[in-house]
């Protein structure tokens, strides 16, 4: 009888990829360990793996989740843990994101205005304010309670305004100066 040898080893990459995942689920574990998941998935299959996880979150199971992919982690995990040979930081996404800056809070005007800048420091949320061509950019802590007092304040002062955006710091934003600290250290 010929021997055809092992056919797992002939099969790409992210086929056995898929393979180990169904093996890691076929006795429905309550903690799971997953290491790169999606890595050598196309997107197609990258996103069935994500959404079954995120129904695996939804039975109520522990998921560790080993991964570079900072988007994913953001996606699919209540809790993040940044190491470099020891842990450096733990917390939920957004309280990472939140740890690198204040939320920036910026207001495009038609055109900026003493009256305007003034009307804005007299509010005690705005911690900094910078004018920026015809943009008012605001350090605010909670943007989403206290940007219509702001928006409020801007208008009776006169402004038009054009539209408001936010600009906050990234997963991979914390994630890279928190590895730059550790190694610096």
């Amino acid at each position: 009888m010929e021997s055809r040898g092992n056919c797992v080893g002939t099969i790409r990459q992210g086929t056995k990829q898929k393979i180990a995942i169904a093996r890691a689920l076929i006795h429905e574990p309550q903690v799971l360990f997953l290491d790169e998941p999606t890595a050598n998935l196309d997107p197609e299959a990258a996103k069935t793996v994500r959404d079954f996880v995120l129904e695996l979150k939804k039975e109520k199971r522990t998921i560790f989740l080993n991964t570079h992919n900072l988007d994913e982690a953001e996606r699919l995990c209540d809790r993040i843990a940044i190491l470099k040979t020891k842990l450096i930081a733990v917390d939920s996404p957004k309280n990472l994101e939140h740890s690198l800056y204040n939320r920036r809070t910026i207001i495009h005007l038609e055109a900026v205005s003493d009256a305007m800048v003034a009307a804005v420091k007299e509010l005690g949320m705005v911690k900094n304010l910078r004018v920026t061509d015809n943009k008012l950019i605001l350090d605010i802590d909670n943007p989403e309670k206290d940007n219509p007092e702001v928006i409020r304040a801007i208008v009776k002062a006169g402004g038009n305004i054009q539209y408001v955006t936010e600009l906050r710091s990234t997963l991979e934003d914390v994630y890279l100066k928190l590895i730059r600290e550790a190694s610096a250290q």
